[in-house]
Formats: structure tokens, C-alpha cells, sequence
């Protein structure tokens, strides 16, 4: 039975099977949570004691559905008497209205049960199971059913009632009804989260967000969104459908933050349903043309949390951007060192280069004025801590190897940095991409510095070390017989020489020799790399190759909207086009929402992109990747107060229009059209 997404409203969100029922399970979160822990584990239906089986769902909108159920197991000849509707909506809390449906001649009498529990866990107790640390407390109360845990300071209630007279056990809710001919019964479920504090108060009501929210609520901020975004006119139809699914995904990922009371994006369902720094300024800068009124509280929030002392639990070092933010109770007792926890060594380059980027389409000068402090100690953290071994490179290891995350770019899995014939490079490593950051970040540090923070001193030390590092990375790691960056560096200066999606950051970060890029573009569209819907993650041929790889086959739609970005920046806009295209042409195949991931098999292979089987959906980045592609194909670059225009659209999408991008210069349309429209 597949896992189906139910409901999400940022800060809170429903995963169940096809049935609407929720089991926990080791390998995939169903459920109810906020906040990183699960307030319903158990949410199970029952009529006369049988399970229901599906006919069909209907997803609505992002937080509202319906189930359309009968019992018994599914055969090839459903004459079912009795069938059962659950119509779902969250807005906060968790509301499900029940109906059972007679369609016989005579009255039914029936027993609906309702199997209800909480475990309470974690969202790391989930990935790795392990008892609680104090028992789960289950109240039957008058009209509800009250779930408890406590752990010091540490508690959490789920609270669920109803609208109809239930009998009511520790393990759930009965009904026993009686259904006239062709009648209905119906009842509505209420389940209320609490994050409780001092005075059993819960302390989101200080940010206005552990109230219910209605459908009609909801809807109304949706509109809103939706209306406040530039309108896209296509003659590719998918694209549109994507454009709008990628819209309403950012919407639904949309979450307050406890710690800046913020609207934020949280990276992704179900296990980053939280601020993470690389996920959210990748997808701030991916969505700038389109949604700019997430950055600044971004950039903000980010700074806020800025790292200021040396924790080596916490990979913490001064000036450091945080990698995530967690509010669970692994987090809460530093069990996880994510509170937050800082290990990431492209989060820090990453927030300079976002609040230069905010600054040339907002105009927001009295933002960049206000974090000089953080973007300065960004900065000083390039070269004071993110260069370990002092070679002019950032360099990472874990300070924390009990539970630190190994590697800290943004391919984190164990296995994703090797040598072209597989081998494990030690610690310390320098990333390719790493070194393009940092370049990058210095010069747009310099720009700042230079306009907005009156230092032309620290703006020329800053160019002058941009320059030198160019020239130092393209000696150091090019790869002279394949003619390609190589993946990183080892402790020893050595190459690890895999060829991977990596160079495509490069472009984008402005590092590369001009004379160097067309080979890149060449291998980046090349068959070892080019699956045919998107550029691979790890080359074909290198020794831990896996088409099905999280970080060594697969294709990964945010890393490709980068990698079309840097194409475009050095002149392969038909190569970038060729990229945006085949993107959303996979995006189809997902019903308009581009996942996590995708498989990495040649499209020759396969009529359609195979699902990666854990992906995230939605994702943030993903969902930014369609904005980002739009941006390339359509050539949009912010120059002072003027946006300029110069399109370049595949052949197969005609004319393409944006309307109403928003920036410093007002509002303004873009038209585009294939060398093939007419």
C-alpha cells in the first residue's frame, strides 16, 4: 500500500496510505506532526472490524482531500452497500469529517471504529527507532481522548474529539450507528497538537500559530500567494501546470519559526520540514523574480542565528551559518546537536552571496546596511576557520564524529565524494563547489563593501583575494587528462578526480578560465553526465556510479536549475535551454511537482524519469527549480535600477511570457519566443 501525502500546512502536516490510514512505520513517517515530533502515529478505520480499501483521492488543494473508501479487500467487482468518505483538512490542527454512506434499500447498522495513537517520536527516532524516554500517558476525558508525554520540561499532548456520542477506550473511539436506506451518518474529528510550556501554555500562541485555521483561511493566503507572483503565458502547457504546482508547493512549505516568529520555507516533506541554511537561500535565490517576500525574513532569521563561539558538538564556529534547526526532543535534551547545528561549509559563502543577489533585484539597501555584521563575519569565517589547512581553500571535517555529519557540502551522504575509481578520500576534503562560493562571495562582499557599507579598503583586499584564488583553483584542480575540475582535493593537495555535476556550480559561481568552460559544457551535456532528463550527479563509469544513488547517479532538479544558471553565465545558453527543457519535460511525468530526486537511467531507457524511492515531495529546491529555469531561458538580469531581457527558449515551448516580475524597478514583463515559434 502506497504512502499517500495527505495535508500539509507548514507547520503542520499529515502523511497516511492510500486508505487515509496511518500505521508508524520504520521506513517512510505516516502520521500527524509539528515541529519534528509525531502527534498521531495510530489513525486506523474500521467498519464491522474490516479494513477499507480505496477507490479514489481527491487532493484538493495542498491542506484539504477526501478519501472515497469501501470495506473489505479490493476485487475485481466492487458492489459494495456501504461506502465511506473521509474529507480532510489541517490548518494547524487536524480535522476529518466522516461519512458513511448507505446505498441499500434497507438501514444499516453498523460499527465505525477508530483506532488512535501517539508515540510521540522524534523525527530521528523515526529514521533510527529506540524507546522513549518516559512513558506515553493515554486520559479518556468526557467527549475526547487525551495522549501525554513528558520528559522534564519536555511536553506534548494530543487532543481529539468528536461530534458525535462515541464510546470511548485508551486505544481509540466506537461508534455504533444505525444508516437509514440510501442515508448517510456523519461525524468530525478534531485533533488538536500542543507544544506546552511554563504554566501548560502552549507558546505558539505568542506567535499566533497553534490556533486551527479554516479551509476558507487557508484559501485566502493561497489566492493571495498566487496573485502576488508574475503570471506566466506559454504555449507548452506542462510548463504552465508546473509553474502554478511549483507556486502552491513553496505556499504549503511555507512554516513560522519558533525562534524569529517568521514566515519561512521549510526544505522539504516529510524529514525537513524545517529551516535548513543551504536548502533555503539555494531556493531564495531560485525564487527571487518570483516570490523576493521570502528572502529577507530568510537572510534575517539566518543571521540571527549566526554562529558565535567554538561548540564542537555543534560544529559551531564564529560567523558560521547554521546548517538546521531542529525542535524535537533529541534536540531539546542535545541527544542531536541540532539546536542548531552548524555542519555545512557552503552555508556561510552562501548567505553573502544571497543578500548581494536580494540587494540587485530588491534594492533593499537598508537590509544589506543592516547585516554588515553577519555578512563580515562570513567572510572572516572563509578564511579563519573554513580554511583548515591553510592553503587558500575551504576545507571541512566534523568536529563532532559521534553524531556530526561526515560530509558537509551539499551531497551530505557518506558515500557521495570519491575518486573516479571509487576509493573514500580522507578527511579533511575540499569540495570543487566550495572554492566557487567563496570566490563568489568575495566579490559580491566586495561590491557591498564598495556601495553600501562605505569601505573601499576592505572592497579591494576582497577583489584581491577573489583573484588570487581563481588562479590558484584552476591550477589545482584541474584534471588535465580529462580536462574537467575534479570533485575535490584530499588532505594531501591530492585530486579526487571524479567527474560529476559539481563543475556546473563552478559556472555559476564565476571561477572558471573562460577558455576552460566549453569543455565543461561539453561534459556537463555529455553522455556520461546527460541521462537525458538531466545531468547526472556522478558520471557514468566512475567507480561507485549508481543510477539509483542518492549523490552518485541520480539527477537532482535543483542541482540542474544551478547548472543551467552557470551554463547561461558564460555564453551555453542553448545548452542551458536543452537543460530547462528536459526538466519540464520530467516534471510531467510527476504530475507538474519535480521530486528530491530523480533515477539516473538514459532516457533511451525509459519512457519516463524513474522514481528515486525515497525522494522528497515537495521539496523546496525542487519546486524552485521551474522559477530558476524560467529566469535562465528568459535571460532575466537585474543591472541598478533596469531589468534586462535577452531570451533563449526551446524550440518545443514557442512563446513564453512573464508577467508583472516584481524588483526594484517596479513591475515588468518578459516575452520570449523560440527560433521555431511563429
Amino acid at each position: 500500500m502506497r504512502n499517500h501525502l495527505s495535508i500539509l500546512d507548514g507547520n503542520t502536516f499529515l502523511v497516511s496510505n492510500d486508505t487515509g490510514d496511518m500505521d508508524p512505520s520504520p521506513t517512510y513517517p505516516t502520521g500527524l506532526f509539528s515541529y519534528d515530533t509525531r502527534f498521531l502515529s495510530t489513525w486506523r478505520l474500521t467498519l464491522d472490524g474490516q479494513r477499507l480499501s480505496p477507490l479514489s483521492v481527491d487532493d484538493l488543494r495542498y491542506f484539504e482531500n477526501r478519501y472515497f473508501l469501501v470495506p473489505g479487500e479490493p476485487t475485481h467487482y466492487v458492489d459494495a452497500k456501504v461506502s465511506v468518505i473521509r474529507h480532510r483538512t489541517i490548518g494547524n490542527s487536524f480535522r476529518e469529517e466522516l461519512s458513511v454512506l448507505n446505498h441499500d434499500e434497507v438501514a444499516a447498522q453498523l460499527v465505525v471504529r477508530v483506532e488512535m495513537g501517539s508515540d510521540f517520536a522524534d523525527i530521528f527516532e523515526i529514521k533510527n527507532p529506540q524507546p522513549k524516554k518516559q512513558p506515553v500517558e493515554t486520559i479518556v476525558e468526557e467527549g475526547r481522548l487525551r495522549l501525554r508525554y513528558r520528559r522534564g520540561s519536555y511536553h506534548r499532548e494530543t487532543v481529539i474529539s468528536n461530534s458525535q456520542p462515541a464510546s470511548i477506550d485508551p486505544c481509540g473511539m466506537t461508534f455504533r450507528i444505525s444508516v437509514p436506506p440510501d442515508g448517510e451518518w456523519q461525524t468530525t474529528l478534531n485533533v488538536e497538537t500542543r507544544i506546552l510550556g511554563a504554566g501548560n501554555r502552549d507558546f505558539r500562541e505568542s506567535i499566533r500559530v497553534g490556533h486551527a485555521r479554516s479551509a476558507d483561511t487557508l484559501q485566502r493566503a493561497l489566492d493571495e500567494w498566487l496573485a502576488a507572483a508574475p503570471t506566466l503565458v506559454c504555449e507548452y502547457p506542462q510548463l504552465t501546470a508546473t509553474y502554478r504546482r511549483s507556486l502552491i508547493d513553496l505556499a504549503a512549505l511555507r512554516y513560522t519559526a519558533l525562534s524569529t516568529q517568521t514566515e519561512l520555507v521549510a526544505a522539504g516533506l516529510p524529514w525537513f520540514m524545517t529551516l535548513f541554511g543551504r536548502d533555503s537561500m539555494i531556493t531564495c535565490l531560485q525564487v527571487l523574480p518570483f516570490t523576493p517576500q521570502l528572502v529577507s525574513a530568510t537572510l534575517s532569521a539566518l543571521a540571527m542565528g549566526q554562529g558565535g563561539r567554538l561548540d564542537d558538538f555543534q560544529d559551531e564556529e564564529p560567523g558560521k551559518i547554521l546548517h538546521e534547526i531542529r525542535y524535537g526532543e533529541s534536540a531539546g535534551f542535545e541527544e542531536q546537536p541540532h539546536s542548531p547545528y552548524f555542519g555545512a561549509a557552503d552555508t556561510t559563502p552562501l548567505f553573502v552571496i544571497l543578500l548581494d543577489e536580494y540587494e540587485r533585484w530588491s534594492g533593499d539597501a537598508t537590509l544589506v546596511r543592516g547585516l554588515e555584521f553577519q555578512a563580515r563575519a562570513a567572510l572572516n569565517w572563509i578564511d579563519e576557520y573554513g580554511d583548515l589547512l591553510d592553503t587558500g581553500y575551504i576545507w571541512y571535517e566534523t568536529r563532532n564524529p559521534e553524531t556530526g555529519l561526515v560530509n558537509q557540502c551539499w551531497k551530505d551522504s557518506w558515500d557521495s565524494i570519491s575518486y573516479h575509481e571509487g576509493r573514500l578520500p580522507p578527511f579533511p576534503r575540499a569540495t570543487c563547489e566550495l572554492q566557487g562560493y567563496a570566490y563568489d562571495a568575495k566579490v559580491r562582499g566586495a561590491r557591498l563593501a564598495r556601495h553600501f557599507w562605505n569601505d573601499s579598503e576592505y572592497a579591494n583586499r576582497l577583489e584581491r583575494e577573489a583573484a588570487e584564488l581563481k588562479a590558484r583553483f584552476n591550477r589545482d584542480f584541474w584534471v588535465s587528462e580529462g580536462e574537467y575540475f575534479a570533485l575535490a582535493l584530499d588532505a594531501e593537495g591530492g585530486q579526487v578526480d571524479a567527474l560529476s555535476s559539481n563543475m556546473g556550480h563552478l559556472l555559476w559561481s564565476g571561477i572558471v578560465d573562460d577558455s576552460l568552460a566549453p569543455k565543461l559544457a561539453e561534459h556537463l551535456l555529455g553522455p556520461r553526465l546527460f541521462s537525458g532528463w538531466g545531468v547526472r550527479t556522478l558520471a557514468k563509469g566512475s567507480g561507485r556510479y549508481n543510477p539509483i544513488g542518492y549523490h552518485v547517479g541520480t539527477v537532482w532538479p535543483f542541482d540542474n536549475s544551478i547548472i543551467a544558471w552557470g551554463l547561461a553565465r558564460y555564453g551555453f545558453r542553448r545548452e542551458a535551454a536543452v537543460i530547462a527543457h528536459a526538466m519540464f519535460d520530467a516534471a510531467q511525468y510527476f504530475q507538474g511537482r519535480l521530486p528530491e530526486a530523480f533515477a539516473g537511467y538514459e532516457r533511451t531507457r525509459t519512457r519516463y524519469p524513474v522514481e528515486y524511492p525515497t525522494a522528497c515531495s515537495p521539496q523546496a529546491w525542487s519546486a524552485g527549480t521551474p522559477l530558476l529555469l524560467l529566469r535562465v531561458i528568459l535571460g532575466l538580469e537585474p543591472e541598478a535600477e533596469r531589468l534586462f531581457i535577452d531570451p533563449m527558449i526551446p524550440a518545443e515551448l514557442g512563446r513564453v511570457e512573464l508577467q508583472n516580475i516584481p524588483g526594484r524597478w517596479g513591475h515588468i514583463d518578459a516575452l520570449g519566443r523560440s527560433q521555431d515559434a511563429h
